[in-house]
């Protein structure tokens, strides 16, 4: 089984408490390729052509401001957001389509995307005209060969779609309520759109977009399904009454309580690394709250495991801390953001069961306060900037509390644990 899995929930503005409309992703890669956040303004461009990871494609005169979530290789974005509300995750899905190893990349899609369109319905179609007519493709993956098709969750303060893909051909469905996805295809028949070659598909008795592309044995193997069932769920169960707290505890959930990492699985939301069969881990997490009037919150981890991770506001009119920019690797760096927390992170997980109570105490006060700040902050920029540094500043306390000393794992979980340190060169 291969380590990129992603899972995406949007909660609509008919079904939160606020009436506002909330994003959220878990950002699940392998285990050493760190993320940055990366703030980019609105630039204007005198060059014909931009260089996305493995290809180049049309430039435009100007592109919008954006905040992205990438891993650190790759020029495009696991997630993000741009100045005019649009919020946009993907995730990998296993299909019989081939594709080739160099393309557009899914990542690569979302954030040409947000660069140039100001709508949930312009990005749609210009993300389906790349589809169409560049197609996609390109390995997704820095240390093996990992190559897939994308559905993606596009949000605005007034709408919301899903879009999912299978190589060149396409469905989208418009979401009125609550809407999850993870790594399997969700929709059969009831589109709102799709591509001229499913419409010419579709003329066969009971066809079914899902069902037609579907690669079983991935499909069943990354449990997106299971996970998919989970989220959407928990959505349904509080439909109306959604709240950022609420989605926080989604991402940060487990298939199973109390937790313990080394029996965790591929059902995880909040996904802990466990070698072959569970070579993902959550590298990053997003929740937005998009609103029509007023400024957009966006809640980053910026970190990987959201268990462990507080949530910090980030603002399109500020940029981010820098050091949550540094420029990173799958090899530990001190000057890395990412890397400092999962250095805590690892240590921890040692003795995980041990601690996870006393310390989900703490973070949830430190956040239940970031949260009630940001609310009286937000119509002031000078007080936002100052909650911003004061969230990472929390996030450094907390874990300067938690002196760790490592404990053991199990053998075979930890031989995975050495070899994936190893990799990284990273001690603990």
């Amino acid at each position: 089984m291969r380590g990129i899995m992603c899972d995406i929930l949007v909660a609509t503005s008919k079904t939160t408490r606020e009436k506002i409309s909330i994003f959220a992703k878990n950002s699940d890669r392998d285990v050493n390729e760190s993320q940055i956040i990366e703030y980019i303004p609105r630039m204007k461009h005198e060059e014909n052509e931009v260089k996305l990871t493995y290809v180049s494609f049309p430039q435009v005169k100007e592109t919008y401001s954006i905040i992205i979530s990438r891993p650190w290789w790759i020029w495009g974005a696991e997630m993000g957001v741009n100045e005019h509300g649009l919020v946009i995750g993907n995730t990998a899905v296993f299909t019989k389509i081939r594709l080739s190893s160099k393309g557009i990349l899914g990542m690569d899609i979302l954030r040409l995307a947000l660069e140039r369109c100001q709508s949930a319905r312009d990005a749609l179609k210009f993300m389906v005209d790349i589809i169409e007519n560049y197609g996609q493709g390109g390995n997704c993956s820095f240390e093996k060969k990992f190559i897939y098709s994308n559905s993606f969750i596009i949000v605005d303060p007034n709408e919301a779609w899903v879009l999912e893909t299978a190589g060149r051909h396409w469905v989208s469905k418009k979401i009125d309520n609550v809407y999850s996805i993870s790594n399997a295809l969700t929709i059969s028949d009831d589109w709102d759109q799709a591509s001229d070659s499913v419409l010419s598909l579709s003329r066969k008795p009971n066809f079914s977009f899902s069902g037609y592309f579907s690669d079983r044995i991935y499909t069943v193997l990354a449990r997106g399904r299971e996970r998919r069932e989970f989220t959407y769920k928990l959505l349904k169960a509080r439909e109306g009454e959604i709240t950022l707290e609420y989605m926080m505890y989604i991402l940060r959930s487990h298939s199973f309580d109390p937790y313990n990492p080394v029996k965790g699985s591929m059902r995880d939301i909040c996904m802990h690394y466990g070698g072959l069969l569970r070579p993902s881990q959550t590298a990053s997490s997003l929740i937005s709250e998009i609103r029509s009037t007023g400024i957009s919150t966006h809640w980053f981890t910026g970190t990987s495991l959201p268990c462990l991770s507080l949530y910090k506001p980030l603002y399109i009119d500020i940029k981010p801390p820098e050091a949550l920019s540094k420029q990173s690797s799958n090899k530990y760096s001190d000057e890395s953001y990412w890397w400092r927390f999962e250095r805590f992170a690892r240590m921890f997980q040692t003795r995980y069961s041990e601690y996870i109570g006393k310390y989900s105490k703490d973070r949830n006060e430190i956040q239940e306060e970031i949260i009630q700040l940001e609310k009286t902050y937000r119509i002031d920029k000078k007080k936002r900037e100052e909650l911003v540094e004061y969230s990472f500043k929390k996030e450094n306390e907390l874990l300067g509390k938690w002196s760790i000393k490592t404990g053991k794992y199990p053998l075979l979980y930890e031989l995975w644990w050495k070899r994936a340190n190893s990799k990284a060169r990273l001690v603990i």
